[in-house]
Protein backbone atom coordinates (compact mmCIF):
# COMPACT_ATOMS: atom_id res chain seq x y z
CA UNK A 1 0.00 0.00 0.00
CA UNK A 2 1.61 3.53 -1.27
CA UNK A 3 1.27 6.39 1.44
CA UNK A 4 -1.47 7.98 -0.50
CA UNK A 5 -3.25 4.87 -0.74
CA UNK A 6 -2.72 4.68 3.33
CA UNK A 7 -4.31 8.51 3.57
CA UNK A 8 -7.13 8.03 1.59
CA UNK A 9 -8.20 4.75 3.48
CA UNK A 10 -7.58 6.79 7.35
CA UNK A 11 -9.43 10.04 5.80
CA UNK A 12 -12.14 7.67 5.06
CA UNK A 13 -12.10 6.59 8.67
CA UNK A 14 -12.54 10.28 9.97
CA UNK A 15 -15.02 11.01 6.97
CA UNK A 16 -17.46 8.00 8.32
CA UNK A 17 -16.48 8.80 11.91
CA UNK A 18 -17.34 12.47 11.32
CA UNK A 19 -20.95 11.72 9.81
CA UNK A 20 -22.44 8.64 12.07
CA UNK A 21 -21.26 11.73 14.83
CA UNK A 22 -22.36 14.43 13.59
CA UNK A 23 -25.47 15.36 15.50
CA UNK A 24 -23.47 15.12 18.77
CA UNK A 25 -21.97 18.35 18.19
CA UNK A 26 -25.28 19.72 18.52
CA UNK A 27 -26.05 18.30 21.82
CA UNK A 28 -25.13 20.25 25.33
CA UNK A 29 -23.37 18.99 28.59
CA UNK A 30 -25.49 16.13 30.74
CA UNK A 31 -25.27 14.35 33.98
CA UNK A 32 -21.61 14.42 35.59
CA UNK A 33 -20.16 16.80 32.86
CA UNK A 34 -21.41 20.01 35.65
CA UNK A 35 -19.31 18.27 38.35
CA UNK A 36 -16.27 17.51 36.32
CA UNK A 37 -16.65 20.74 33.65
CA UNK A 38 -18.62 23.47 33.93
CA UNK A 39 -19.30 23.41 38.15
CA UNK A 40 -15.38 22.46 38.99
CA UNK A 41 -14.33 25.12 40.78
CA UNK A 42 -10.82 23.44 40.31
CA UNK A 43 -11.56 23.55 36.37
CA UNK A 44 -12.09 27.38 36.65
CA UNK A 45 -9.43 28.24 39.09
CA UNK A 46 -6.37 30.08 38.06
CA UNK A 47 -3.84 27.50 39.95
CA UNK A 48 -6.20 24.80 38.80
CA UNK A 49 -3.30 22.68 37.22
CA UNK A 50 -1.45 22.81 40.12
CA UNK A 51 -3.89 21.27 42.77
CA UNK A 52 -4.51 18.40 39.51
CA UNK A 53 -1.04 17.92 39.38
CA UNK A 54 -0.17 17.84 42.77
CA UNK A 55 -2.60 17.55 45.35
CA UNK A 56 -5.24 15.38 46.01
CA UNK A 57 -8.42 18.22 45.44
CA UNK A 58 -9.36 16.20 42.15
CA UNK A 59 -12.33 13.46 42.03
CA UNK A 60 -9.86 11.06 40.78
CA UNK A 61 -5.98 11.45 39.37
CA UNK A 62 -5.94 11.93 35.48
CA UNK A 63 -3.97 14.85 35.56
CA UNK A 64 -3.67 15.11 31.89
CA UNK A 65 -7.42 14.93 31.47
CA UNK A 66 -7.92 17.61 33.94
CA UNK A 67 -5.32 19.40 32.20
CA UNK A 68 -7.22 19.18 28.69
CA UNK A 69 -10.67 20.52 30.56
CA UNK A 70 -8.84 23.47 32.06
CA UNK A 71 -7.31 24.53 28.87
CA UNK A 72 -10.62 23.67 27.18
CA UNK A 73 -12.82 25.87 29.87
CA UNK A 74 -10.10 28.96 29.49
CA UNK A 75 -11.15 29.09 25.46
CA UNK A 76 -14.40 27.67 25.13
CA UNK A 77 -16.44 28.51 28.34
CA UNK A 78 -19.69 26.91 28.27
CA UNK A 79 -19.64 25.95 24.66
CA UNK A 80 -20.63 22.57 24.25
CA UNK A 81 -20.32 22.16 20.91
CA UNK A 82 -16.72 22.91 20.78
CA UNK A 83 -15.92 20.40 23.20
CA UNK A 84 -18.35 17.51 21.14
CA UNK A 85 -16.39 18.62 17.98
CA UNK A 86 -12.92 17.75 20.03
CA UNK A 87 -14.29 14.20 21.15
CA UNK A 88 -15.45 12.73 17.92
CA UNK A 89 -12.25 14.12 15.95
CA UNK A 90 -10.18 12.33 18.91
CA UNK A 91 -12.91 9.00 18.65
CA UNK A 92 -11.90 9.71 14.48
CA UNK A 93 -8.00 9.75 15.33
CA UNK A 94 -8.33 6.91 17.72
CA UNK A 95 -10.01 4.70 14.95
CA UNK A 96 -7.27 5.03 12.53
CA UNK A 97 -4.64 4.46 15.05
CA UNK A 98 -6.95 1.13 15.77
CA UNK A 99 -6.36 -0.04 12.06
CA UNK A 100 -2.51 1.08 12.20
CA UNK A 101 -2.39 -1.54 15.39
CA UNK A 102 -4.23 -4.22 13.35
CA UNK A 103 -2.26 -3.58 10.18
CA UNK A 104 1.06 -4.11 11.87
CA UNK A 105 -0.84 -7.55 13.73
CA UNK A 106 -1.27 -8.95 9.80
CA UNK A 107 -4.97 -9.04 11.04
CA UNK A 108 -7.11 -9.65 8.06
CA UNK A 109 -9.80 -6.68 7.69
CA UNK A 110 -7.85 -4.46 9.27
CA UNK A 111 -9.84 -1.48 8.00
CA UNK A 112 -13.32 -2.65 8.25
CA UNK A 113 -12.49 -3.40 11.69
CA UNK A 114 -11.31 -0.05 12.24
CA UNK A 115 -14.53 1.41 10.52
CA UNK A 116 -16.91 -0.65 12.70
CA UNK A 117 -15.09 0.40 15.87
CA UNK A 118 -15.44 4.05 14.92
CA UNK A 119 -19.04 3.83 14.10
CA UNK A 120 -20.28 1.09 16.65
CA UNK A 121 -23.31 2.32 18.94
CA UNK A 122 -21.54 1.15 21.98
CA UNK A 123 -18.99 3.71 21.49
CA UNK A 124 -21.37 6.32 21.80
CA UNK A 125 -21.35 6.68 25.39
CA UNK A 126 -17.66 7.46 25.30
CA UNK A 127 -17.80 10.12 22.42
CA UNK A 128 -21.46 11.94 22.80
CA UNK A 129 -20.56 12.04 26.74
CA UNK A 130 -18.29 15.18 26.91
CA UNK A 131 -17.25 13.72 30.51
CA UNK A 132 -15.90 10.81 29.14
CA UNK A 133 -13.15 12.80 27.26
CA UNK A 134 -11.08 10.95 29.37
CA UNK A 135 -11.66 7.83 27.47
CA UNK A 136 -10.81 8.68 24.31
CA UNK A 137 -7.71 10.93 25.11
CA UNK A 138 -6.12 7.39 27.04
CA UNK A 139 -7.23 5.62 24.06
CA UNK A 140 -5.21 7.75 21.84
CA UNK A 141 -2.38 7.63 24.12
CA UNK A 142 -3.14 3.22 24.64
CA UNK A 143 -3.19 2.78 20.90
CA UNK A 144 0.01 4.96 20.12
CA UNK A 145 1.32 2.64 23.31
CA UNK A 146 1.22 -0.38 21.38
CA UNK A 147 1.93 0.69 18.03
CA UNK A 148 5.46 2.31 19.23
CA UNK A 149 5.74 -0.95 21.11
CA UNK A 150 5.55 -3.27 18.01
CA UNK A 151 7.39 -1.26 16.08
CA UNK A 152 10.29 -1.67 18.71
CA UNK A 153 10.01 -4.85 18.93
CA UNK A 154 9.53 -5.81 14.88
CA UNK A 155 12.62 -2.72 14.03
CA UNK A 156 14.51 -3.38 16.96
CA UNK A 157 15.30 0.79 17.17
CA UNK A 158 15.06 1.65 21.07
CA UNK A 159 13.48 5.26 20.31
CA UNK A 160 10.23 3.18 19.68
CA UNK A 161 10.50 1.91 22.98
CA UNK A 162 11.07 5.14 24.99
CA UNK A 163 8.23 6.35 23.10
CA UNK A 164 5.84 3.66 23.65
CA UNK A 165 6.45 3.85 27.44
CA UNK A 166 5.61 8.01 27.37
CA UNK A 167 2.61 7.08 25.57
CA UNK A 168 1.80 4.64 28.29
CA UNK A 169 2.30 6.95 30.98
CA UNK A 170 0.16 9.57 28.92
CA UNK A 171 -2.46 7.01 28.84
CA UNK A 172 -2.27 6.26 32.98
CA UNK A 173 -2.60 9.58 33.38
CA UNK A 174 -5.36 10.17 31.67
CA UNK A 175 -7.55 7.77 32.94
CA UNK A 176 -5.88 4.61 35.22
CA UNK A 177 -8.16 1.90 33.62
CA UNK A 178 -6.15 1.22 30.93
CA UNK A 179 -3.86 -0.80 33.55
CA UNK A 180 -3.99 -3.63 32.03
CA UNK A 181 -2.27 -2.60 28.79
CA UNK A 182 1.35 -4.19 29.28
CA UNK A 183 -0.77 -7.81 29.55
CA UNK A 184 -1.84 -6.63 26.32
CA UNK A 185 1.61 -5.81 24.80
CA UNK A 186 3.03 -9.07 25.83
CA UNK A 187 0.13 -10.76 24.15
CA UNK A 188 0.97 -8.76 21.09
CA UNK A 189 3.95 -9.96 21.32
CA UNK A 190 2.95 -13.54 21.90
CA UNK A 191 0.34 -12.93 18.54
CA UNK A 192 2.95 -12.01 16.67
CA UNK A 193 6.21 -14.47 17.79
CA UNK A 194 4.02 -17.30 18.73
CA UNK A 195 6.44 -17.18 22.01
CA UNK A 196 7.37 -14.85 24.40
CA UNK A 197 10.81 -14.64 26.31
CA UNK A 198 12.33 -13.39 29.76
CA UNK A 199 13.51 -10.51 27.66
CA UNK A 200 10.11 -9.48 27.29
CA UNK A 201 9.32 -9.85 30.36
CA UNK A 202 11.90 -7.45 31.79
CA UNK A 203 10.82 -5.22 28.87
CA UNK A 204 7.33 -5.10 30.18
CA UNK A 205 8.13 -4.84 33.65
CA UNK A 206 8.46 -0.62 33.68
CA UNK A 207 5.18 -0.92 31.75
CA UNK A 208 3.76 -3.04 34.95
CA UNK A 209 5.53 -1.24 37.82
CA UNK A 210 4.18 1.97 36.11
CA UNK A 211 0.48 0.61 36.58
CA UNK A 212 0.95 -0.56 39.88
CA UNK A 213 1.41 2.42 41.18
CA UNK A 214 -0.88 4.22 39.31
CA UNK A 215 -3.51 1.68 40.41
CA UNK A 216 -3.18 1.81 43.60
CA UNK A 217 -3.38 5.64 43.50
CA UNK A 218 -6.64 5.27 41.83
CA UNK A 219 -8.05 3.07 44.34
CA UNK A 220 -6.97 5.68 46.79
CA UNK A 221 -9.02 8.10 45.07
CA UNK A 222 -12.21 5.93 44.65
CA UNK A 223 -12.31 4.89 48.25
CA UNK A 224 -11.25 8.51 49.70
CA UNK A 225 -12.16 11.44 47.23
CA UNK A 226 -15.60 9.70 45.65
CA UNK A 227 -16.78 7.02 48.00
CA UNK A 228 -15.40 8.67 51.01
CA UNK A 229 -14.85 5.33 52.55
CA UNK A 230 -18.25 3.98 52.47
CA UNK A 231 -17.93 0.52 49.62
CA UNK A 232 -19.67 0.60 46.58
CA UNK A 233 -20.95 -2.95 47.40
CA UNK A 234 -21.90 -4.99 50.27
CA UNK A 235 -21.54 -8.26 48.41
CA UNK A 236 -19.07 -11.49 48.79
CA UNK A 237 -15.94 -11.98 47.07
CA UNK A 238 -17.38 -14.92 45.73
CA UNK A 239 -20.85 -12.90 45.12
CA UNK A 240 -18.09 -10.53 42.33
CA UNK A 241 -16.48 -13.38 40.67
CA UNK A 242 -20.03 -14.99 39.90
CA UNK A 243 -21.05 -11.19 38.48
CA UNK A 244 -17.86 -10.69 36.22
CA UNK A 245 -18.40 -13.45 34.57
CA UNK A 246 -21.96 -12.09 33.78
CA UNK A 247 -20.25 -8.90 33.56
CA UNK A 248 -18.52 -10.30 30.63
CA UNK A 249 -20.89 -11.76 28.61
CA UNK A 250 -23.08 -8.44 29.16
CA UNK A 251 -20.15 -6.84 27.40
CA UNK A 252 -20.05 -9.56 24.17
CA UNK A 253 -23.46 -9.54 23.96
CA UNK A 254 -23.84 -5.25 23.43
CA UNK A 255 -20.81 -5.87 20.94
CA UNK A 256 -22.45 -7.96 19.10
CA UNK A 257 -25.89 -7.05 19.18
CA UNK A 258 -26.24 -3.01 20.48
CA UNK A 259 -29.53 -3.04 21.02
CA UNK A 260 -31.48 -1.31 24.07
CA UNK A 261 -28.53 0.96 25.09
CA UNK A 262 -29.05 2.82 27.92
CA UNK A 263 -26.75 5.07 29.96
CA UNK A 264 -27.54 2.93 33.21
CA UNK A 265 -28.70 -0.83 32.81
CA UNK A 266 -30.59 -2.38 35.47
CA UNK A 267 -28.61 -3.30 38.62
CA UNK A 268 -28.64 -7.52 38.87
CA UNK A 269 -28.95 -9.68 42.37
CA UNK A 270 -26.24 -12.39 42.02
CA UNK A 271 -27.37 -15.06 44.09
CA UNK A 272 -24.00 -16.96 44.90
CA UNK A 273 -25.59 -19.63 46.40
CA UNK A 274 -27.16 -20.52 43.13
CA UNK A 275 -25.31 -22.98 40.72
CA UNK A 276 -26.96 -21.32 37.95
CA UNK A 277 -25.44 -18.01 39.02
CA UNK A 278 -21.96 -19.85 38.00
CA UNK A 279 -22.99 -21.04 34.52
CA UNK A 280 -21.10 -17.61 32.54
CA UNK A 281 -17.92 -18.13 34.35
CA UNK A 282 -17.63 -21.61 33.80
CA UNK A 283 -18.87 -21.06 29.69
CA UNK A 284 -16.01 -18.68 30.19
CA UNK A 285 -13.64 -21.33 31.39
CA UNK A 286 -14.89 -23.28 28.83
CA UNK A 287 -14.23 -20.81 25.91
CA UNK A 288 -10.59 -20.45 26.87
CA UNK A 289 -9.51 -24.33 27.61
CA UNK A 290 -11.29 -24.93 24.51
CA UNK A 291 -9.20 -22.06 22.80
CA UNK A 292 -5.86 -23.12 24.37
CA UNK A 293 -6.61 -26.57 22.86
CA UNK A 294 -7.46 -25.60 19.22
CA UNK A 295 -4.51 -23.18 19.55
CA UNK A 296 -2.45 -24.80 16.61
CA UNK A 297 -5.07 -24.06 14.27
CA UNK A 298 -8.58 -21.84 14.02
CA UNK A 299 -8.18 -21.14 18.40
CA UNK A 300 -4.54 -19.40 18.43
CA UNK A 301 -7.24 -15.71 16.83
CA UNK A 302 -9.97 -16.15 19.00
CA UNK A 303 -7.61 -16.79 22.13
CA UNK A 304 -5.33 -13.88 21.20
CA UNK A 305 -8.74 -11.68 20.56
CA UNK A 306 -10.80 -12.45 23.40
CA UNK A 307 -7.92 -13.22 25.58
CA UNK A 308 -7.25 -8.94 25.37
CA UNK A 309 -10.79 -8.49 25.40
CA UNK A 310 -11.05 -10.15 28.69
CA UNK A 311 -7.62 -8.29 30.09
CA UNK A 312 -8.60 -5.09 29.24
CA UNK A 313 -12.10 -5.48 30.62
CA UNK A 314 -10.65 -6.52 34.07
CA UNK A 315 -10.83 -3.46 35.94
CA UNK A 316 -14.60 -3.40 35.70
CA UNK A 317 -15.49 -6.93 36.58
CA UNK A 318 -16.93 -6.04 39.53
CA UNK A 319 -13.55 -6.68 41.92
CA UNK A 320 -12.38 -2.89 42.78
CA UNK A 321 -15.21 -0.62 43.91
CA UNK A 322 -15.93 2.36 42.31
CA UNK A 323 -19.16 4.70 42.42
CA UNK A 324 -21.16 4.11 39.43
CA UNK A 325 -21.40 0.49 41.03
CA UNK A 326 -23.75 2.12 43.48
CA UNK A 327 -26.31 2.74 40.18
CA UNK A 328 -24.97 -0.90 37.82
CA UNK A 329 -22.85 -3.39 37.48
CA UNK A 330 -22.05 -2.30 33.91
CA UNK A 331 -21.71 0.96 31.45
CA UNK A 332 -21.27 0.65 27.44
CA UNK A 333 -18.59 3.50 28.00
CA UNK A 334 -16.38 0.64 30.08
CA UNK A 335 -15.97 -1.54 26.94
CA UNK A 336 -14.65 1.48 24.95
CA UNK A 337 -11.03 -0.10 25.65
CA UNK A 338 -11.84 -3.83 25.00
CA UNK A 339 -14.48 -4.03 22.17
CA UNK A 340 -11.79 -4.08 19.10
CA UNK A 341 -11.17 -7.68 21.07
CA UNK A 342 -14.64 -8.76 19.78
CA UNK A 343 -14.59 -6.76 15.96
CA UNK A 344 -11.69 -7.58 14.97
CA UNK A 345 -11.93 -11.40 14.67
CA UNK A 346 -15.48 -10.99 13.58
CA UNK A 347 -14.64 -9.33 10.75
CA UNK A 348 -11.09 -11.33 10.38
CA UNK A 349 -13.42 -14.43 10.46
CA UNK A 350 -16.06 -12.55 7.38
CA UNK A 351 -12.81 -11.80 5.30
CA UNK A 352 -11.78 -15.76 5.83
CA UNK A 353 -15.21 -16.74 4.26
CA UNK A 354 -14.73 -13.71 2.01
CA UNK A 355 -12.01 -15.44 0.27
CA UNK A 356 -12.84 -18.57 0.19
CA UNK A 357 -16.38 -18.22 -0.95
CA UNK A 358 -16.91 -18.13 -4.97
CA UNK A 359 -18.41 -15.20 -6.74
CA UNK A 360 -21.61 -15.36 -5.40
CA UNK A 361 -20.84 -15.71 -2.23
CA UNK A 362 -18.21 -13.35 -2.15
CA UNK A 363 -21.34 -10.78 -3.38
CA UNK A 364 -23.16 -11.41 -0.44
CA UNK A 365 -20.53 -11.51 1.67
CA UNK A 366 -20.03 -7.43 0.43
CA UNK A 367 -23.81 -6.95 0.59
CA UNK A 368 -23.70 -8.42 4.29
CA UNK A 369 -20.81 -6.07 5.32
CA UNK A 370 -22.62 -3.08 3.47
CA UNK A 371 -25.77 -3.77 5.74
CA UNK A 372 -23.97 -4.37 8.60
CA UNK A 373 -22.11 -0.94 8.33
CA UNK A 374 -25.34 0.71 7.59
CA UNK A 375 -27.24 -0.33 10.33
CA UNK A 376 -24.11 0.79 12.66
CA UNK A 377 -23.87 3.85 11.49
CA UNK A 378 -27.76 4.46 11.49
CA UNK A 379 -27.82 3.45 14.79
CA UNK A 380 -24.94 5.36 16.38
CA UNK A 381 -26.68 8.49 14.48
CA UNK A 382 -29.58 7.61 16.06
CA UNK A 383 -27.90 7.43 19.63
CA UNK A 384 -26.17 10.62 19.75
CA UNK A 385 -29.48 12.17 19.51
CA UNK A 386 -29.96 10.71 23.57
CA UNK A 387 -26.72 13.14 24.62
CA UNK A 388 -28.51 16.10 23.32
CA UNK A 389 -29.52 17.28 26.70
CA UNK A 390 -29.84 15.55 30.01
CA UNK A 391 -33.77 15.70 29.44
CA UNK A 392 -33.16 13.49 26.70
CA UNK A 393 -30.59 11.32 28.27
CA UNK A 394 -32.92 10.16 31.32
CA UNK A 395 -35.97 10.21 29.79
CA UNK A 396 -34.13 7.45 27.35
CA UNK A 397 -33.08 6.02 30.78
CA UNK A 398 -36.43 5.61 32.42
CA UNK A 399 -37.84 4.14 29.45
CA UNK A 400 -35.32 1.30 29.12
CA UNK A 401 -34.86 1.20 33.10
CA UNK A 402 -38.07 2.62 34.82
CA UNK A 403 -36.34 1.43 38.21
CA UNK A 404 -33.66 3.45 37.90
CA UNK A 405 -34.33 5.78 41.03
CA UNK A 406 -31.41 7.99 39.59
CA UNK A 407 -32.36 9.01 36.36
CA UNK A 408 -36.11 10.28 38.10
CA UNK A 409 -33.53 12.63 40.30
CA UNK A 410 -31.71 14.03 37.27
CA UNK A 411 -34.68 13.91 35.06
CA UNK A 412 -36.50 16.43 38.11
CA UNK A 413 -32.81 18.07 38.21
CA UNK A 414 -33.15 18.81 34.10
CA UNK A 415 -36.50 19.66 34.82
CA UNK A 416 -35.88 22.27 37.54
CA UNK A 417 -33.21 23.60 35.81
CA UNK A 418 -35.57 24.97 32.74
CA UNK A 419 -37.93 25.96 35.07
CA UNK A 420 -41.04 22.46 34.99
CA UNK A 421 -41.11 22.80 38.87
CA UNK A 422 -43.87 20.38 38.95
CA UNK A 423 -42.77 17.88 36.76
CA UNK A 424 -39.64 17.87 39.25
CA UNK A 425 -41.16 17.23 42.31
CA UNK A 426 -43.09 14.32 40.02
CA UNK A 427 -39.62 12.58 39.37
CA UNK A 428 -38.34 13.31 42.82
CA UNK A 429 -41.58 11.32 44.49
CA UNK A 430 -41.31 8.84 41.62
CA UNK A 431 -37.66 8.35 43.15
CA UNK A 432 -38.57 8.17 46.64
CA UNK A 433 -41.49 5.36 45.81
CA UNK A 434 -38.60 2.90 44.25
CA UNK A 435 -35.87 3.93 46.83
CA UNK A 436 -37.64 5.64 49.86
CA UNK A 437 -34.13 5.70 51.63
CA UNK A 438 -32.86 8.08 48.98
CA UNK A 439 -31.03 11.35 50.48
CA UNK A 440 -30.89 13.36 47.47
CA UNK A 441 -34.84 13.63 46.51
CA UNK A 442 -35.37 15.13 49.66
CA UNK A 443 -32.58 17.74 49.58
CA UNK A 444 -33.90 18.76 45.66
CA UNK A 445 -37.73 18.70 47.27
CA UNK A 446 -36.44 21.26 49.90
CA UNK A 447 -34.42 23.41 47.76
CA UNK A 448 -37.87 23.39 45.56
CA UNK A 449 -39.65 24.21 48.84
CA UNK A 450 -37.32 26.98 49.70
CA UNK A 451 -37.85 28.62 46.57
CA UNK A 452 -41.30 28.63 46.86
CA UNK A 453 -41.63 30.03 50.37
CA UNK A 454 -42.30 27.09 52.41
CA UNK A 455 -39.31 27.20 55.01
CA UNK A 456 -40.30 24.66 57.45
CA UNK A 457 -41.34 22.16 54.80
CA UNK A 458 -37.78 22.45 52.91
CA UNK A 459 -36.44 22.34 56.59
CA UNK A 460 -38.01 18.99 57.29
CA UNK A 461 -36.60 17.44 53.87
CA UNK A 462 -33.26 18.74 54.16
CA UNK A 463 -33.42 17.13 58.22
CA UNK A 464 -34.57 13.72 56.44
CA UNK A 465 -32.04 14.22 53.69
CA UNK A 466 -29.62 13.96 56.58
CA UNK A 467 -30.91 11.57 58.65
CA UNK A 468 -30.46 9.10 55.66
CA UNK A 469 -27.15 10.46 54.52
CA UNK A 470 -25.15 12.25 57.40
CA UNK A 471 -21.93 12.92 55.30
CA UNK A 472 -23.87 15.10 52.44
CA UNK A 473 -22.38 18.46 52.38
CA UNK A 474 -25.09 20.08 49.65
CA UNK A 475 -27.35 18.82 52.31
CA UNK A 476 -25.35 20.33 55.57
CA UNK A 477 -24.83 24.10 53.44
CA UNK A 478 -28.94 23.77 52.63
CA UNK A 479 -30.24 22.94 55.52
CA UNK A 480 -27.63 25.61 56.94
CA UNK A 481 -29.17 28.20 54.66
CA UNK A 482 -32.52 27.62 55.76
CA UNK A 483 -32.05 27.57 59.25
CA UNK A 484 -30.54 31.35 58.93
CA UNK A 485 -33.45 32.49 56.87
CA UNK A 486 -35.62 31.07 59.86
CA UNK A 487 -33.38 32.77 62.60
CA UNK A 488 -31.34 29.69 63.88
CA UNK A 489 -28.02 30.85 63.27
CA UNK A 490 -26.31 29.29 65.84
CA UNK A 491 -27.65 25.69 64.67
CA UNK A 492 -26.88 27.15 60.93
CA UNK A 493 -23.41 27.74 61.50
CA UNK A 494 -23.19 24.04 63.08
CA UNK A 495 -24.04 22.75 59.77
CA UNK A 496 -22.33 25.04 57.44
CA UNK A 497 -19.03 24.09 59.26
CA UNK A 498 -19.99 20.39 58.60
CA UNK A 499 -20.89 20.75 54.52
CA UNK A 500 -17.09 22.29 54.93
CA UNK A 501 -15.44 19.70 56.94
CA UNK A 502 -16.74 17.20 54.05
CA UNK A 503 -15.80 19.47 51.18
CA UNK A 504 -13.55 21.99 52.35
CA UNK A 505 -13.32 23.08 48.57
CA UNK A 506 -17.25 24.15 49.06
CA UNK A 507 -17.17 27.83 48.22
CA UNK A 508 -20.97 27.77 48.85
CA UNK A 509 -21.06 27.01 52.02
CA UNK A 510 -17.75 29.08 53.36
CA UNK A 511 -19.82 32.29 51.79
CA UNK A 512 -23.26 31.17 53.69
CA UNK A 513 -20.99 31.06 56.93
CA UNK A 514 -19.33 33.90 56.37
CA UNK A 515 -22.40 36.32 55.87
CA UNK A 516 -23.87 34.29 59.29
CA UNK A 517 -20.43 35.32 61.29
CA UNK A 518 -20.49 39.15 59.40
CA UNK A 519 -24.00 39.69 61.05
CA UNK A 520 -22.17 38.37 64.39
CA UNK A 521 -20.05 40.99 64.38
CA UNK A 522 -17.03 38.05 63.87
CA UNK A 523 -15.48 40.25 61.04
CA UNK A 524 -12.07 38.23 60.75
CA UNK A 525 -13.73 35.25 60.82
CA UNK A 526 -15.93 36.36 58.09
CA UNK A 527 -12.79 37.69 55.53
CA UNK A 528 -11.06 34.43 56.46
CA UNK A 529 -13.79 32.22 54.96
CA UNK A 530 -14.50 34.47 52.16
CA UNK A 531 -10.52 34.64 51.36
CA UNK A 532 -10.88 31.09 51.37
CA UNK A 533 -14.10 30.86 48.88
CA UNK A 534 -12.42 32.93 46.53
CA UNK A 535 -9.63 30.96 46.34
CA UNK A 536 -11.18 28.08 45.74
CA UNK A 537 -13.91 29.40 43.42
CA UNK A 538 -12.01 32.56 42.05
CA UNK A 539 -14.78 33.34 39.48
CA UNK A 540 -17.95 33.48 41.87
CA UNK A 541 -18.01 37.90 41.46
CA UNK A 542 -20.40 37.43 44.47
CA UNK A 543 -17.21 36.26 46.68
CA UNK A 544 -15.38 38.67 45.62
CA UNK A 545 -17.62 41.76 45.97
CA UNK A 546 -18.37 40.62 49.57
CA UNK A 547 -15.02 40.44 50.54
CA UNK A 548 -13.99 43.62 49.53
CA UNK A 549 -16.48 44.99 51.54
CA UNK A 550 -15.47 43.43 54.62
CA UNK A 551 -12.37 44.36 53.92
CA UNK A 552 -13.68 47.94 53.63
CA UNK A 553 -15.86 47.92 56.47
CA UNK A 554 -12.46 46.80 58.72
CA UNK A 555 -10.59 49.32 57.42
CA UNK A 556 -12.82 51.82 58.81
CA UNK A 557 -12.99 51.11 61.91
Amino acid sequence: MTNQQGLVLAGLIVLITVVAYFPSVRGGFVWDDGIYITGNPLVKASDGLRRFWFTTEGFDYYPITWTLWWLEWRRWGEAATKYHVLSVLLHAINAVFVWLVLRRLYIAGAWFAAVVFAIHPVNVASVAWISEQKNTLAMLFCVLTVLFYLRFDQEGDRVWYVFSLAAFILALLSKSAVVMLPMVLLACVWWVRHTLRVTDLLRAAPFFLLSFILGLVTIWFQNNRVLLGHPARSDSFMSRIVGSGWTLWFYVYKAILPVKLTAIYPKWNIDSSSWLSYLPVLVLAACFATFYLNRRSWGWPWLFAFGCFVIMLFPVLGFFDQSFYQYSLVADYWQYFSIIGVIAPAIASGVWVYRRSGTLGRYSICVIWSSLMLLLGCATWSRTHVYANSEALWRDVIAKNPNASSAHVNLGNAFVQVGKIQDAIVEYEAALKIEPFLAEPHNNLGTILIRSGQLPEAIAHYEQALRIKLDYPEAQNNLGLALMGAGKFEAAVQHLKAAIQLNPNYGEARYNLAVILANQGKTDEAISQLGLAVEVEPDRQEFRTQLKALRRLKSTH
